[in-house]
């Protein structure tokens, strides 16, 4: 029986209520389908960073090195900058293990109700660069609490770093549609965005059978209100490719149900994977957090492991129990964490 060695890092608010949940789900399809899960359970994240100053330990990333995939919760919480969570603990794992593609399908389910008309042919994928581009380190502040107080923040393209993510986009789009669009701002910003568009054209040229549309970033984001359907598989920058997923789920009917896998191809490292919203300290507690985004993810970890079988069947779960009606109160319903995690391990076993 094959076993898999998965880093479980639950994180803060939510993160410690949907990954139970999620677990529960992967470990009920295991059963049937003939492998095993060895959960290495990593108390990382702020209760961490406020009893010692980090969010992981200094050797965590060695720690992780050896596991097979990492499953993450939700980071962050009330009374700690963003950035200070962000930047201990999630960035430095996609960077050190070159977690390159971050991977975001946004589809409309049965049983979710979106405000967007259209909505219900929303099947697309964002991949996004996941590890340069906009979210960069390099910059810094000087003159702080004067007048002239300054803030300078380098935004990097790499010509390895655009290739390897439009070529992986292009690559999807192949098997899907063949429609790719790349999400650009060429006209404002004059040299990382035609930099941008060159070697994605470049790029995607050398993949049979698709077809590249740039579009400009504010009128991608108003076609994927106006048109969702007109989407399938978007390529994009770091910055863009975070804000459009976002957009995307919000039109699919709650962030609550979008995923996410932080991918590094060459399998040279452990991949990622963790729902799209953050830990919701507003509901933390309460029982009532929304566990599909975690068990989305989950699905995907599977089918990036080598189970697609176990990956389709846990997605044919968690939709299921929301095509009966069954939904948490992000999505109108009454159920709570707990309801629709049993509603989902009823339609595994």
């Amino acid at each position: 029986m094959k076993t898999y060695t998965i880093d479980v890092i639950a994180g803060d608010g939510i993160g410690q209520e949907v990954m139970p949940a999620a677990i529960r789900a992967i470990e009920a399809i295991a059963v049937s389908e003939e492998f095993s899960v060895t959960w290495r359970e990593r108390d990382w994240g702020s209760e961490r960073y406020l009893a010692d100053g980090q969010m992981m330990p200094s050797d965590g990333l060695d720690q992780l090195a050896s596991g097979d995939a990492i499953f993450l919760g939700a980071v962050g919480a009330p009374g700690i900058p963003d950035h200070v969570t962000l930047w201990g603990l999630l960035i430095p794992i996609r960077r050190a293990f070159l977690q390159y593609i971050n991977l975001r399908p946004a589809r409309h389910l049965a049983g979710v109700t979106s405000q967007v008309l259209g909505a219900e042919e929303l099947d697309a994928v964002v991949v996004r660069e996941n590890v340069e581009g906009e979210y960069s380190e390099i910059g810094g502040r000087a003159y702080d609490g004067r007048p002239e107080a300054m803030a300078i923040q380098q935004t990097v393209f790499t010509r390895a770093g655009v290739e390897r993510v439009s070529r992986y986009a292009a690559k999807l789009a192949a098997t899907r549609s063949g429609r790719l669009i790349s999400a650009t701002k060429s006209n404002g910003i004059i040299h990382t965005g035609p930099f941008w568009d060159e070697i994605v054209r470049e790029t995607s040229s050398e993949v049979g059978g698709v077809e590249l549309e740039s579009v400009l970033i504010d009128a991608l984001a108003a076609r994927a209100v106006t048109r969702p359907a007109s989407l399938d598989v978007i390529v994009a920058s770091n910055l863009f490719g975070d804000i459009l997923s976002d957009l995307l789920s919000a039109v699919s009917g709650s962030i609550g149900i979008a995923p996410s896998a932080n991918l590094n191809p060459p399998r040279d490292h452990p991949s990622m994977f963790e729902p799209v919203h953050g830990s919701a300290p507003d509901i933390a507690g309460m029982g009532v957090a929304n566990p599909v985004g975690q068990m989305w993810a989950g699905a995907m970890m599977l089918d990036h492991l080598g189970e697609p079988d176990a990956a389709r069947r846990l997605e044919a779960a968690f939709e299921g129990a929301l095509a009966s009606g069954v939904s948490t109160r992000d999505l109108g319903g009454t159920a709570s964490t707990a309801d629709f995690t049993d509603a989902v391990i009823d339609r595994i076993t």
